[in-house]
């Protein structure tokens, strides 16, 4: 059978890093790469055989660029801390390891829960990650915020989900849009000045096209909840352009 790592990056992970780990358990070796933590986090991988690497955090991209540079095996399946593979998925990977492979790549469903609730609708589900797949063959797209894995040649899609809790609390996701509209600003500043417009209208049909358009009503309170977010998430990012944009007309 085709040899597999299993890949994670990590920072302060102590409510998740236990659980990611014991799903991989299944993997030849298993790669971590740590951003220096200073909660429990080392202290809990120091209970599983992974190999442990500390980087200092530059970026998404930069660390699962030195992740993936201690690979050892032809196939790199790769998980964030909040995430877990499900031993149906496990079951499903294994198979395709024991043939004959064409594809470099393969997408996975990954099922996201919002405080505790998976959420089918928003545009949150199927959410295809590109998770498993040869090591020669991928590169890591150059994105301060939504950065991924790209696989040349052919790719295919597995049917089992990968699980992820991406909301725990209501102050921990807004701690985490405050970060991500951080870079996302950063990262878009030299576009169009930001107007009254967009900030009046762009988070009005971010909220419309969640909401309505992905059908996040059928999700109950907990759509609607995610609606919201999305919505501020993109004040938040227009705003701090803004922000920005007027420093360096100050300059």
């Amino acid at each position: 059978m085709n040899k597999i790592s299993g890949l994670v990056i990590c920072g302060n992970e102590e409510k998740n890093i236990e659980e990611c780990i014991k799903s991989l358990l299944w993997c030849d070796e298993i790669i971590v790469a740590d951003s220096f933590s200073t909660d429990s986090t080392l202290e809990i991988l120091k209970k599983y055989p992974v190999s442990l690497y500390q980087n200092q955090w530059k970026g998404f991209s930069n660390q699962r660029e030195f992740a993936l540079g201690k690979v050892n095996h032809e196939w790199v399946f790769s998980l964030d801390a909040d995430e877990r593979c499900t031993p149906e998925l496990e079951s499903e990977i294994k198979s395709i390891l024991k043939n004959n492979i064409k594809a470099n790549g393969f997408f996975i469903p990954r099922k996201s829960f919002f405080l505790g609730k998976w959420i089918k609708h928003c545009g949150w589900y199927p959410d295809l990650q590109m998770r498993f797949f040869r090591t020669e063959k991928v590169t890591i797209t150059e994105r301060l915020v939504h950065e991924g894995f790209k696989v040349t040649g052919e790719t295919d899609k597995l049917e089992n989900d990968i699980i992820h809790f991406a909301v725990r609390s209501v102050t921990e996701y807004s701690e985490k849009i405050n970060r991500y509209s951080s870079l996302s600003a950063k990262e878009k500043a030299g576009a169009k000045k930001i107007t009254l417009s967009y900030l009046l209208i762009k988070p009005f049909f971010e909220f419309k096209k969640k909401f309505i358009f992905q059908q996040g009503f059928r999700d109950g309170i907990y759509g609607l909840m995610v609606s919201y977010f999305h919505m501020m998430t993109k004040v938040l990012t227009y705003m701090k352009i803004r922000e920005i944009q007027n420093k360096s007309g100050d300059e």
